[in-house]
């Protein structure tokens, strides 16, 4: 017999906890918007299916955001890194349309401590291990989430719900209206990947015959052996990995490598996997075995084509697959492309930022790596149509393709983050809902933390 569904039984569910705020997510985030919510004396629950925070940047081995952490929670987090030795300097890097400054790369396994030890600090409940199912609506408004763990099916209120699963899981459970990548009948979206790490690599080796290899024209070199901890990037190798396969017969999915180091390990940036439906497990589970088949091939094209890698072996597999897109919610406005380039100044707005243009071609091509110029993100992005009670921050926020090219990076997604937890715990200060909050108290609020909210204070910084 073949089954299309089981019917299961009605039931009752008991009451684990009572919030004030629950943050869905402890990714990269999460944790931001956790912090800033309970340090404003919220009762604060954050919810991770992990046993450790971080997600794509620790778990994920992504280590560096992809431009410069400029204020707030997210700067002090990351200069505690510095101080415990687990960051290194800012550098700019040269791409092909300018210079981009880069926050250091980052020790995952400092940053998990660190993260956590904040979390802690500030006063929040996290629940590892624990997976959201649901979000329970009453009336139009989120009131809490159905929680999975090993003690079963249990429930935790909450007056603000904050989404930082990346995905808009909640949101999109709670009926509010979104977009699938481009929001095209293709669905476009930008391809999967998965971080390793190679050991052993011969770092001041690679580091000279870059400097006068052509086929790395993306490059962070310091001049300095210790800078070569934290601050070697490197992105290019296009016309050797198309050698390499035509010599090899090995077939790769991207055509670039992107290299930079943290705590003197090699982080390696190479695999792509294309038109991945990550919310099928089939589809999902096959994309990180054909990550795996990828990883072979470049740990191989490393070891045997790039000065530095004779000696090398692979330290570790990210665990998690890296996903850049899936769901946009449609929420009260929807951040454009040219709004992305800095063309508009928002009177709502909650964070500025500098992350570069972000793109891997979701038909295969070469990956588009761009300085850019500051921009604004309004607080009406994190606001989902349709349901109350619930924010939205991370790279789910309401951004068209375009957009999401740089408020997908870690520096955006922080500072949503970081926007979402003070806002939320304001409008409980003020008896409002989230949609209502009075958003000159948010920005004054922001401002305070040492957060610039406008394009042109960052470029006259």
């Amino acid at each position: 017999m073949t089954r299309t569904k089981i019917n299961e039984p009605a039931r009752d569910i008991p009451v684990l906890m009572e919030a004030d705020i629950v943050v869905v997510g402890g990714g990269t985030t999460g944790p931001i918007a956790a912090i800033a919510a309970a340090r404003r004396g919220k009762k604060v629950v954050l919810i991770e299916r992990f046993g450790s925070l971080g997600g794509i940047l620790t778990l994920g081995l992504n280590t560096k955001p992809s431009g410069a952490l400029i204020g707030g929670i997210p700067l002090e987090i990351w200069n505690l890194a510095r101080s415990a030795g687990g960051a290194g300097d800012d550098y700019m890097a040269t791409t092909k349309t300018g210079g981009v400054k880069i926050a250091s790369p980052t020790d995952p396994e400092i940053m998990k401590m660190l993260l956590t030890r904040l979390c802690v600090e500030a006063g929040v409940q996290i629940l590892f291990e624990t997976f959201v199912s649901a979000p329970h609506v009453e009336e139009g408004a989120v009131t809490g989430v159905i929680i999975e763990s090993k003690s079963g099916r249990q429930f935790v209120g909450a007056k603000v719900l904050i989404d930082c699963s990346a995905d808009a899981d909640m949101a999109a459970k709670a009926n509010a209206p979104f977009v699938m990548g481009a929001g095209n009948a293709e669905q476009t979206m930008q391809p999967v990947s998965m971080y390793f790490i190679m050991k052993n690599v011969d770092l001041q080796r690679l580091a000279d015959w870059a400097r006068t290899c052509d086929d790395v024209p993306a490059r962070a070199i310091p001049a300095d052996v210790e800078g070569l901890a934290y601050g070697l990037w490197l992105t290019g190798f296009n016309g050797m990995l198309r050698r390499f396969q035509a010599e090899t017969g090995v077939k790769l999915q991207r055509d670039n490598i992107t290299l930079k180091t943290a705590d003197g390990q090699m982080y390696v940036n190479a695999t792509r996997v294309l038109g991945v439906n990550v919310f099928n497990p089939p589809e999902f589970t096959a994309a990180i075995l054909e990550c795996y088949r990828q990883i072979e091939g470049v740990s191989r094209f490393l070891k045997e084509r790039v000065p530095g890698f004779e000696a090398a072996r692979l330290g570790q597999v990210s665990p998690i697959l890296g996903v850049r897109e899936t769901r946009h919610i449609l929420g009260e406005y929807t951040l454009t492309g040219p709004d992305s380039r800095g063309e508009t100044r928002f009177d709502d707005t909650i964070a500025a930022d500098v992350s570069a243009l972000d793109i891997h071609d979701p038909k295969g091509g070469d990956v588009d790596f761009q300085s850019m110029p500051p921009y604004e993100i309004p607080y009406r992005c994190l606001l989902p149509q349709g349901v109350e009670q619930i924010l939205v921050a991370g790279r789910c926020i309401s951004a068209d393709h375009e957009a999401h090219a740089r408020s997908r990076n870690m520096p955006a997604c922080m500072a949503t983050g970081q926007a979402a937890g003070v806002a939320a715990a304001i409008a409980l200060e003020e008896g409002v809902r989230v949609r209502d909050v009075p958003v000159k108290k948010v920005q004054a609020a922001l401002r305070e933390l040492g957060m610039p909210l406008r394009a042109e204070e960052i470029r006259a910084s």
